[in-house]
């Protein structure tokens, strides 16, 4: 028996992935499509919930699963801990999984695992984050986790260091972190995180210049994992091995 998936936000563009992903993956079937005019009630009858659906809506979206019994996997942007913890109780309570992907790339879970990795060795960092001008959110939620895991990396030492914090060009702090955000044409999705100490920098760059190919591995391996998930899980790191656990 396949796994009846509920997707919200199956028209957009990551939702058009998705969708071309569970049509092709064994174990898997497109139970119902929600856009933006849509009733969460056609959640009903599902058994697994994909949302891709906008920022401003996410959180019913993982409310109205929970509340049905319904795991949940949410690629929507702008998932930060903070935001997390808002529903982690009701996950908890229902007893049900739900599994957030700032990003579905690999190579940008590398990066963020290497930027992580990095960050208790040098006590300068910024990162520099580019979106196509559609995109209706800022900083991305892969800029967010990326802040998130070099922040976590640092516990045991001073915050990354970050002067003149208070002017509004230095960008919006996350998790002490200055992060720039650029939505323009020309540019699909690329993140650039500079690390810097006395006498040197490190750049980690990832772009994505085809996001159907670079998301379809990922959701592969994400939808088996939100399927069987209890609890909160936040990224593909918690999924495969690349030498780095985050907290969730």
């Amino acid at each position: 028996m396949s796994t009846q998936v509920a997707l919200v936000g199956g028209s957009g563009k990551l939702g058009g992935v998705i969708r071309a992903v569970i049509d092709e993956l064994d174990g898997f079937e497109v139970y119902s499509v929600l856009t933006s005019g849509s009733d969460l009630s056609e959640l009903d009858g599902a058994q697994l919930v994909v949302d891709a659906s906008t920022p401003a809506s996410s959180v019913e979206v993982v409310r109205a699963a929970t509340e049905r019994g319904l795991n949940v996997l949410v690629g929507t942007s702008g998932w930060s801990q903070e935001r997390i913890a808002l529903v982690r109780p009701l996950v908890e309570a229902a007893g049900t999984g739900a599994v957030f992907i700032p990003n579905f790339s690999l190579g940008s879970v590398i990066g963020s695992a290497l930027a992580a990795a990095a960050a208790p060795f040098f006590e300068f960092a910024e990162i520099v984050e580019a979106h196509r001008d559609t995109k209706i959110d800022s900083p991305s939620g892969t800029a967010v986790r990326t802040a998130e895991l070099m922040a976590s990396a640092r516990l045991e030492q001073a915050p990354i260091r970050a002067p003149h914090a208070d002017q509004r060009a230095r960008g919006q702090q996350v998790s002490g972190i200055p992060v720039h955000s650029l939505r323009r044409a020309g540019v699909i999705a690329r993140q650039e995180v500079i690390l810097s100490a006395a006498g040197e920098s490190l750049s980690i760059v990832h772009d994505t210049v085809d996001p159907a190919a670079a998301y379809a591995p990922g959701i592969r391996v994400a939808l088996p994992f939100a399927r069987d998930a209890q609890g909160v899980t936040i990224g593909l790191e918690s999924m495969i091995d690349i030498g780095i656990r985050a907290r969730s």
